[in-house]
């Protein structure tokens, strides 16, 4: 019986319930998801964000590198044999850079500052032999510098690595910059994340015409190829670029020595169906009366393209066959001629191919994540070293073979010092600056890798850190690529996209992704074997599709057969939980195919998931305690097997719950987080889950152009363009992502306290109603820094060199320079004012001048002149002098200038609705709440009911609960299951207490009669963002100005102070309104008119002579029929440039 108490109230008895839950909860595992929140900031601390960029670096640094020296580690001269030079070893020393033939350590701050390369020596051990002809000694030499290597910021060889909060002070950087991109030249470089369809993958697809066809991309280290097998008209052939025609399959297959049909038929398996399919494939190479490997290499010797190299005329005979061995399926390997792996794997496309004809879901997605690798910067650079190392090695060979041709060479014959070489540091440093990546050797030519790290908020920065760049152009209109797929839940994020062309190609990681990095594959491999994998070589290929067992395919490449697949998974999972192979493997059973998939590659996107078993957690209680108390690390959960990273393909073989309390016996794995499917933009928006998706789609784009903080060094930094917001808050409504990647202390936004309601008529679509009181204490102040630079020329070609003098000041424009010729820090600089006083020589071509023809040179002033906005008064913030690299004096400054909201300028919630300040009132006027609160901006009502964000409202709820009760609010996505977000009940209830009503609603009064307002009106604190569009920057407006030369039209773009076009759209509405005169003037009259002499008789342009006062024909000869008339320029330029193309346009005139 259960316990029984007696209840104060009614005195009757009843079992207490609580207490028989109590003790079921005492043995069960944890059931609230709030305890395992601690894992995210420490996963963030070894994984995430920024670090797959920077893990891929440090693995290029540590093994990359090395391997590929490694492969290419002998330089012999082909004139003399006996004289080599072999590389032992390659690292990467310390960033530094060398004045004046010392070398100084660098740090990153002191790059951007004097615009220099935060690059590193890559330092080599050689050993030589040294000499000549007879006598040959070896010599050893350490730390021979080959390059220079650019650094990525925080990553193993920065200065950064592992520095705490005051060392990096001392250092002028920021703690909460994430790094991850390169200083090239003063400017911080993104190498972007690229997708790529995954290599060395079999991949079902059909083509334009509907043939289904299988593409495997090969890429070895030696070799890149793609090798298509094509349905045609039911025959299957095989498409190679080395060969001029497709091929027949069955000739292919005979030619690598597989010469029975029967053993053909048999390794595609007994089912007749397949079989007919090949009927028609079997018979065409009958009909070509092919039975032999003899006769198949020679009809394939036929078809070989004849290829421009020279080296393969020689070995004319047998080229096909090495066509085969090393093109064909690059990626599987063929011993000593043994091609029976190729033909397996011949035939395992083959099947595939013909499942897909027979049944259509057996087809591959293209845009499947799974189906997809990401390549980061460390794989980009190695190819592009790879690439520059290999130049600089044939380079070093000719050079040598040059030297040791010549007969009266000396004695002393030093190989190490043709070593010395300028290739790779500048052919790294242009690739990087450039973003033009074109490495021939692999066949890439690809432009936009790079981009200028965006630095107009910090969230904008972290997000351009986790941008992955999509693989074809963005003027396709295709749908496929662009939806959102299934596969990209907890991998990429669902709302960062931009919109417009690049809508859906161009995705984000979301908070949790990791991407992996290449792992060492001999190893597993001969694991796989131990586990009981039967290999190829032993099985015929009647065995290879038997129903009980399954292939077994390790990165693409067909190990062997196993015979209890989910046995043998099993057992590689316990392994890798146990740690005793990489935490990145995966492996996943393949049911539809009966294959099992290993991967080890690099670029495959995981994340972290809690193992349970029979749909129990195994991370309990005093597992999240010790992690709380600092005595467990993140690490440690992987090590003993509680939690473990999956990729795509193997999440289809776990079935996941979302929170513990849903868990199934069945259940595999469990969630850590559910907001952490969001990226870092997306995570910045409360309650996300309440609100229209796109509505989150604009916040992630809107999000990055608000203004705010950067980091923490931002007054030091020289940025060409800095907006800072005056008095940045942190969000009343906060999120877990926001304190995740640290926003919270770098806000960009402030607190507004909004009514929404409509005022006054200028809050129609949008705009915003503004209190001008709230703006004179700060509200949406900034401050734009703009920077300005120049470069003295200390040494020209002659010799002479420019000089600042000092100002006479007797003009008002230098009243702002200094007595060194330069403006000072404080002064208001205002347009067409002078802020360098420099002269030039006026002579600066020609050979070297004596120092007494210096001294009397001329010069001509080059004085730099501000033009700013105009009318506005902005500060010289500060000035800095550094010398560039070919140690010339370059002169920065940074001119300030502080803006407080107008009208025009653009604002936004972090719900996607932006709106323009509509016009400012004064406070006087402004409806007031009984409590004596006035509202900083008043809101239109109509902004919700189409646009259905609702998060917003619940956010100026939260937010109005959270100022009257002293604490934050959170509204994380999906968090209200866990304690991540309040709930809306949860608030009303706190806001009755402290007096307010339960629906945020207060009771107004009129700013104007004073009197009650007839409605209560919805009022509240909301986070708002200023954007860094600005009125300012984009009004335009021109009478008469500039004209371009050509069609004397005038200039373009309000840069250049151009016109407003009337364009052709805006010509057909006055056509319609029949406007003719207004026409006339606008196309010719306040454009471009033009008086031509035309010609009455002959209809051709004449001119007019000044001598004889009248016009002349110069096709007639005469002057006696000649007409003025009005033209536009362009129109007789049209007609010239026609007749200079022997076209004769005749104007026909009529008396007007």
């Amino acid at each position: 019986m259960g316990l029984m108490r007696t209840d104060p109230s009614t005195g009757n008895q009843e079992p207490n319930v609580g207490e028989l839950i109590d003790k079921q909860k005492l043995t069960a595992p944890i059931k609230s998801a709030v305890d395992k929140f601690a894992l995210l900031p420490e996963f963030l601390k070894v994984r995430g964000l920024v670090k797959q960029h920077l893990d891929s670096f440090n693995y290029f640094v540590n093994i990359g590198i090395k391997k590929i020296v490694h492969a290419n580690d002998r330089i012999v001269s082909t004139v003399d044999p006996g004289i080599y030079l072999r590389f032992k070893d390659v690292r990467i020393g310390t960033p530094s850079v060398m004045v004046d033939t010392i070398s100084e350590q660098l740090s990153p701050h002191t790059c951007r500052l004097s615009d220099l390369t935060y690059a590193a020596p890559i330092m080599v051990n050689v050993e030589y032999i040294q000499g000549s002809h007879d006598q040959k000694t070896r010599v050893e030499k350490n730390d021979v510098v080959i390059g220079r290597m650019p650094i990525m910021l925080r990553s193993r060889c920065c200065v950064l690595y592992g520095k705490d909060e005051a060392e990096l002070a001392r250092l002028g950087e920021c703690p909460l910059d994430p790094g991850g991109y390169f200083i090239i030249k003063g400017t911080e470089k993104v190498i972007l994340i690229q997708e790529q369809l995954s290599k060395n993958r079999i991949i079902i697809d059909t083509d334009k015409k509907g043939n289904i066809n299988a593409s495997v991309t090969s890429s070895t280290e030696a070799t890149k190829s793609k090798t298509v097998i094509q349905m045609e008209k039911e025959k299957i052939y095989l498409c190679l670029n080395q060969f001029a025609k497709k091929i027949p399959i069955m000739v292919v297959i005979k030619a690598m020595g597989m010469e029975s049909d029967q053993e053909v038929v048999q390794m595609l398996g007994r089912d007749p169906r397949y079989g007919a399919l090949l009927l028609p494939s079997i018979e065409e190479c009958s009909g070509l009366n092919i039975y032999t490997q003899k006769k198949a290499l020679e009809y394939l010797e036929g078809k070989v393209k004849v290829s421009t190299y020279a080296s393969y005329s020689s070995a004319k005979e047998n080229r096909a066959l090495g066509i085969l061995r090393d093109v064909f399926l690059a990626n599987v390997p063929v011993h000593k001629n043994n091609f029976r792996p190729k033909c397996l794997y011949v035939a395992v496309m083959l099947r595939r191919m013909m499942e897909a004809m027979l049944n259509k879901d057996a087809m591959d997605d293209k845009d499947y994540v799974g189906n997809k690798r990401l390549e980061l910067s460390g794989q980009l650079i190695s190819l592009l070293f790879e690439d520059l190392f290999k130049t600089m090695i044939t380079e070093v060979q000719r050079t040598i073979d040059n030297v040791l041709t010549k007969q009266n060479r000396s004695s002393r014959f030093d190989l190490s010092q043709y070593l010395v070489r300028d290739s790779i540091t500048n052919g790294l440093e242009r690739t990087l600056s450039t973003g033009n990546f074109d490495v021939k050797r692999f066949k890439m030519h690809r432009k936009g890798m790079t981009q200028v790290l965006a630095r107009l908020s910090f969230i904008s920065s972290l997000g351009h850190m986790t941008r992955i760049s999509p693989q074809f152009e963005k003027s396709r209109k295709v749908s496929g690529p662009r939806a959102l797929q299934p596969s990209q839940w907890g991998m990429l994020c669902p709302c960062d996209t931009p919109e417009g062309e690049a809508c859906g190609l161009v995705k984000n990681l979301a908070l949790m992704t990791h991407v992996t990095t290449d792992e060492e594959e001999g190893p597993l491999i001969s694991l796989c074997y131990c586990l009981g994998v039967e290999d190829l070589e032993r099985l015929s290929g009647e065995e290879l599709h038997l129903p009980n067992s399954y292939l077994v395919i390790f990165n693409g490449l067909i190990l062997g057969k196993h015979r209890r697949p989910h046995h043998f998974a099993a057992a590689m999972r316990r392994l890798r939980r146990a740690g005793k192979i990489g935490e990145f493997v995966s492996v996943f059973v393949n049911e539809k195919q009966c294959a099992v998939y290993i991967a080890s590659d690099g670029g495959r996107v995981c994340r972290p998931l809690v193992i349970a078993d029979k749909g129990v957690s195994r991370i309990k209680g005093h597992h999240m305690k010790e992690l709380l108390d600092g005595v467990r690390t993140f690490d440690d959960f992987l090590r003993e097997g509680l939690i473990e990273y999956l990729d795509v393909n193997e999440e289809n073989n776990a079935l996941i719950a979302l929170y513990e309390g849903e868990a199934a016996p069945e259940t595999t794995h469990i969630e850590i987080e559910p907001f952490t499917i969001l990226g870092v933009c997306a995570g910045l928006i409360p309650f996300p889950h309440h609100n229209q998706s796109p509505r989150n789609t604009y916040q992630c784009a809107m999000g990055k152009q608000a203004m705010g903080n950067i980091a923490y060094n931002q007054l030091f930094r020289m940025d060409s363009l800095l907006y800072l917001l005056v008095y940045p808050q942190r969000p009343l409504l906060t999120t877990r992502t926001i304190e995740l990647v640290g926003y919270d202390k770098l806000g960009a936004g402030q607190n507004a306290t909004v009514a929404v309601m409509s005022y006054s008529g200028y809050d129609i679509e949008d705009a915003i109603v503004m209190n001008k009181a709230s703006l004179d204490r700060g509200f949406g102040r900034c401050i734009v820094m703009k920077k300005y630079s120049d470069t003295v020329n200390y040494k020209y070609e002659n010799g002479a060199a420019d000089r600042i003098l000092r100002p006479p000041r007797t003009e008002e424009r230098e009243r702002v320079l200094d007595d060194d010729g330069l403006a000072s820090p404080g002064e208001i600089i205002r347009p067409n004012d002078i802020y360098i006083n420099k002269e030039s020589p006026v002579e600066t071509r020609g050979q070297l001048k004596s120092a007494s023809a210096l001294a009397d040179i001329k010069y001509r002033p080059n004085k730099s002149i501000f033009k700013g906005p105009e009318g506005e008064s902005c500060v010289v913030d500060r000035v800095a002098l550094s010398s560039d690299r070919n140690n010339n004096l370059s002169i920065k400054f940074i001119i300030r200038h502080t803006r407080r909201p107008e009208v025009g300028d653009k604002f936004s919630s972090r719900h996607g609705q932006k709106g323009v300040c509509g016009t400012i009132i004064q406070q006087e006027d402004f409806p007031f709440s009984e409590r004596g609160i006035c509202p900083d901006l008043i809101m239109n009502p109509h902004g919700f009911p189409s646009r259905m964000t609702v998060g917003k409202m619940i956010e100026l709820l939260g937010g109005k609960a959270g100022v009257s009760c002293g604490r934050f609010h959170y509204g994380s996505a999906f968090g209200e299951p866990s304690g991540h977000a309040d709930t809306v009940e949860a608030i009303s209830e706190t806001l009755v207490n402290h007096g307010f009503s339960y629906n945020g609603k207060d009771f107004i009064y009129s700013g104007i009669t004073g009197c009650p307002l007839q409605a209560y009106i919805f009022m509240g604190p909301i986070y708002y963002q200023k954007l860094k569009h600005m009125v300012l920057d984009k009004m335009h407006a021109r009478g008469n100005g500039p004209r371009v030369m050509l069609t004397r039209q005038p200039t373009e773009g309000r840069a250049r102070n151009g016109g407003l076009r009337v364009g052709e759209m805006e010509r057909d509405c006055l056509i319609a309104y029949g406007a003719s005169m207004l026409l006339y003037e606008r196309l010719m009259i306040s454009s471009d008119p033009f008086e031509v002499q035309v010609c009455r008789v002959c209809g051709l342009l004449g001119y007019f002579n000044q001598k004889l006062r009248t016009g002349i024909c110069s096709t007639c000869k005469n002057g006696d029929n000649i007409s003025t008339m009005k033209l536009p320029y362009a129109c007789k330029l049209l007609i010239q440039e026609l007749q200079s193309m022997n076209i004769v346009p005749r104007l026909k005139l009529a008396e007007a």
